[in-house]
């Protein structure tokens, strides 16, 4: 027999919003959840992308939750370690791993409007929930390219997303696929051990200086000591992060000294007049995220390491091929190809209508605030479509929205509201709001396609405004541009 369990809250995803949503109940007096996550293990994406090299790109004072500061960052920079066993310790002192059901897969969720509740199936039985949460992430599931011939290839195959610590690459050749944000952080870290590395360069990315550094002892005892000062550094990290909406949203004139930052960076570290030139970007800085990195143009630069900038054509039992004929033959063949735009939590997640979020999204990129979908009632999301910022910490979108849910929660249980239901005008009113705005910058008219635009060239889910402004909007729930039903007491039923 099937055991069913019912919780008041269940939230799906154990990353940063799961865990700061979690954390930020139990201190609203709210104790009646669970949180489900699939993996062994809390963390998100920064438990399953353990790839060598990986890291945070925003500074590790912004990169933690505003009521969790934690002093003793060994670097100015989150490494992926040391940003998993913070959120390992946040979760044990804020009273999260008590919620946890790890190992958990969610494979069917649905509305059920007699009970008005959801239906939740898992590999480990079945749930029901008056709300349901998805606070999945969207680095959740890999996008690999669909390469003729890929299967034949005789040697080991691996995404970013699924690395395999036992694979020794030591005196390999190895091919990497992409130039994104993940193959700027792996390629040196690889060239260390292996023979070559073979990078397939398909649009070069704009890289501007990190300028990490270790974090001192007296640095660290300051913040110990006098907490303000650390506030006062992650007020700073995030004004400076803020200013790149300026060419992203408000116009495309502001991206000139962002991309005078970026021929800094290659003039100084590329020397080769005609390797500068495949690796200078034709587009607006922008237009895909730009990255910080000390290292990678370095490591393109060394002898062991191979830029490719021909088109993939296929894949040969010993390497790939390139558009131009050419076999390059190696031994272990990577992919830095980054990530699908939906979880497969939101194929399986069906509305009330009958279709799922997925579907939803790729008839148009939609929801309200990142926060609620129109036909998914009694359903929140964290990082859901337009939820996330192209110009800001994604730590500090998460908790605007996790300061909604939690208000709309408290409020929920309070007035005994038994339905609520984003309005469909609000809905529209918002997506078109964000459709407008993002017109107006780098993001859709900066030259280039990716993860920003959908296959229409419409914003995929970027939020097209100042996070301040964005906080401002999510401080309180705003019920009413929702339809909300409450249960009828009983003097009146009787």
């Amino acid at each position: 027999m099937t055991t069913t369990h019912h919780v008041p809250v269940l939230i799906v995803g154990a990353g940063f919003g799961g865990i700061a949503l979690a954390a930020r109940l139990r201190a609203a007096g709210i104790t009646d959840f669970a949180v489900l996550e699939r993996t062994a293990d809390l963390g998100g994406t920064w438990s399953r992308n353990t790839y060598p090299g990986a890291a945070c790109d925003v500074p590790s004072d912004l990169y933690s939750l505003s009521f969790a500061p934690n002093p003793d960052w060994s670097r100015k920079y989150g490494t992926q370690p040391e940003i998993l066993a913070y959120l390992r310790r946040v979760a044990e002192e804020h009273g999260v791993t008590r919620h946890l059901h790890l190992g958990t897969t969610v494979t069917a969720a649905s509305f059920d409007e007699t009970r008005r509740h959801w239906t939740v199936s898992t590999d480990d039985g079945e749930w029901t929930a008056d709300v349901l949460v998805s606070a999945v992430g969207a680095f959740a599931e890999a996008s690999v390219p669909d390469l003729p011939g890929l299967g034949s290839f005789t040697g080991p195959v691996r995404h970013t997303l699924h690395w395999d610590h036992d694979l020794d690459l030591t005196g390999k050749r190895v091919a990497v696929v992409g130039t994104g944000a993940t193959a700027v952080q792996l390629v040196p870290e690889l060239r260390r051990v292996a023979e070559e590395v073979v990078l397939f360069q398909r649009t070069p990315p704009w890289i501007v200086p990190r300028r990490d550094r270790p974090t001192g002892r007296l640095r660290r005892a300051l913040y110990r000591r006098f907490p303000v000062v650390q506030r006062l550094s992650r007020a700073a990290w995030y004004a400076g992060i803020e200013s790149f909406g300026l060419p992203g949203f408000v116009h495309r004139a502001f991206r000139f000294p962002f991309e005078a930052l970026g021929h800094y960076q290659l003039r100084r570290q590329v020397a080769d007049p005609e390797l500068r030139r495949r690796l200078t970007p034709g587009y607006m800085i922008g237009c895909k995220r730009a990255i910080f990195s000390d290292s990678f143009y370095p490591a393109v630069c060394a002898d062991d390491v191979r830029l490719v900038t021909d088109p993939l054509d296929h894949v040969t039992p010993d390497g790939p091929v390139t558009a131009d004929g050419t076999r390059h033959d190696v031994d272990v063949l990577v992919f830095a190809t980054g990530f699908t735009a939906m979880p497969q939590l939101a194929e399986v997640v069906t509305g009330t209508d009958g279709r799922s979020i997925d579907d939803r999204y790729r008839e148009r990129p939609q929801s309200y605030l990142g926060v609620a979908n129109h036909g998914f009632p009694n359903m929140f999301t964290v990082l859901g479509p337009f939820g996330a910022a192209g110009n800001q910490s994604a730590v500090v979108m998460i908790e605007a929205q996790v300061g909604y849910i939690v208000d709309a929660l408290r409020r929920i249980r309070d007035e005994g509201i038994t339905r609520f239901e984003v309005r469909a005008d609000a809905q529209d009113g918002f997506v078109a709001q964000t459709h407008a705005r993002a017109g107006r910058g780098t993001w859709l008219r900066g030259g280039c396609s990716s993860y920003y635009t959908n296959g229409a060239g419409l914003n995929a889910g970027l939020y097209p405004g100042w996070s301040f402004e964005y906080r401002a909007r999510t401080r309180r729930w705003d019920a009413e541009r929702y339809d909300v039903s409450r249960a009828v007491p009983a003097e009146v039923a009787s």
